[in-house]
């Protein structure tokens, strides 16, 4: 008998490698003990959430006494919340926001969860530069849509506009991009933003309907060496922004996220309705209302992000040491390097994993060739997978 549907039989038999790789590091803990293996598989964010937030708990912890103190509340979030988050988002963005224009979610991920069900239809196609987050497919299959990965450019994985254009077709109905990138460290440019929504504008006038452009950025505040963020709202009219606070603030168990839309979507008051609605029947209803009150409280602080700098330079020594390949990451906590010993990624990263390193196969991002490492842990873990990444590297 079938317990499951195809398109779930076939998700959980395909997996995601980044789970996998995470629940073996739990075992080779349990073996040889933590101190001993050397996990780069999971971008689960080490560092202490801002000082604030242990005040901001302390407070609602007093609040607790009153009625409805975490009762339901709009299921686009706290009025207060999305005030504070339209004007946070519009000087990142360079564009005046209203409120009416955000809605808070359950993480990134249930922002593109709920995006992708409000506006695609069976069959509709996003388009998404690889490498890409390996949940992006199902994102988009659970609003029953087709991914279409392309590649990007080889070596610094900057955009490959040509490509992407001859990508679309009629039924494109949106381009995802994650800027810094997950898993490359890549930051796109303006010109690149700006080419693309071009791109973009000729595609919507010949489709006759909207073409969205969604912008992915949790690891917006991760940006190194004087690296910006192009804001992406005031390029295109049909631009949407996502992110969470997961990264910058420590909160990932709390999944507090957002959706913002441009000021001058047009129908965008529509489209917000549909994305309130999917909040709510997707099962969310709202974005937990603790998290939603910390987020408030510490909107515009901040983690340290010189140690994950410091990080970034410790995991690139190692990296160069090993003679293994790779494009310096402008942001986020990863690197990309490529595979060596003729480039394949699955033979590289069981190497990796003799050594009890674990680390992610390149595949999985729709780049195969490459490999996956965090820097999200701390510098002596780094400094001490050292030789293990060597012998791997000299075993290619």
């Amino acid at each position: 008998m079938q317990a499951l549907s195809r398109q779930t039989s076939e998700a959980v038999a395909g997996g995601s490698m980044i789970r996998r790789m995470f629940e073996a590091g739990i075992e080779l803990k349990a073996k040889f003990g933590a101190e001993n293996v050397f996990d780069f598989s999971l971008g689960n964010p080490d560092l202490p959430s801002p000082a604030g937030t242990a005040k901001a708990l302390r407070e609602l912890a007093a609040r607790a006494a009153e009625p409805l103190a975490f009762g339901y509340m709009p299921n686009a979030g706290l009025p207060e919340l999305r005030a504070a988050l339209a004007e946070h988002l519009g000087r990142e963005q360079a564009c005046t926001l209203k409120p009416e224009r955000v809605v808070v979610t359950c993480g990134a991920a249930g922002a593109l969860n709920v995006f992708f069900r409000a506006v695609l239809d069976p069959g509709d196609e996003v388009v998404c530069p690889a490498p890409y987050f390996v949940e992006y497919g199902f994102y988009v299959a659970n609003g029953g849509g087709r991914l279409v990965p392309v590649p990007s450019r080889r070596g610094d994985f900057a955009l490959d506009l040509a490509a992407l254009e001859q990508a679309f077709t009629p039924r494109t109905r949106a381009v995802i991009i994650n800027s810094p990138n997950n898993p490359s460290g890549r930051i796109y440019t303006q010109a690149e933003l700006a080419a693309l929504a071009d791109s973009l504008r000729r595609l919507t006038e010949r489709t006759g309907r909207p073409v969205y452009l969604v912008s992915d950025e949790p690891y917006r505040f991760l940006a190194y060496d004087g690296a910006a963020v192009p804001p992406l709202l005031p390029l295109y009219p049909y631009a949407a922004v996502v992110g969470s606070f997961s990264k910058s603030l420590s909160l990932a168990g709390e999944r507090i996220g957002y959706i913002a839309l441009a000021p001058q979507m047009a129908d965008g008051d529509a489209l917000m309705k549909g994305l309130i609605l999917c909040n709510r029947t997707l099962g969310f209803v709202n974005a937990p209302v603790i998290g939603q009150r910390l987020a408030l409280a510490l909107l515009g602080s901040g983690v340290d992000v010189s140690v994950y700098d410091r990080r970034r330079q410790a995991m690139a020594r190692v990296l160069t040491a090993a003679g293994i390949r790779f494009f310096m990451p402008q942001g986020a906590f990863y690197f990309f390097p490529e595979a060596p010993g003729g480039g394949d990624d699955q033979a590289f990263v069981g190497a990796l994993l003799e050594q009890n390193i674990l680390a992610v196969p390149g595949g999985g991002f729709g780049c195969p060739g490459h490999f996956r490492v965090v820097f999200c842990v701390d510098e002596a873990v780094i400094e001490r997978a050292g030789p293990g990444f060597r012998r791997a590297a000299a075993a290619g």
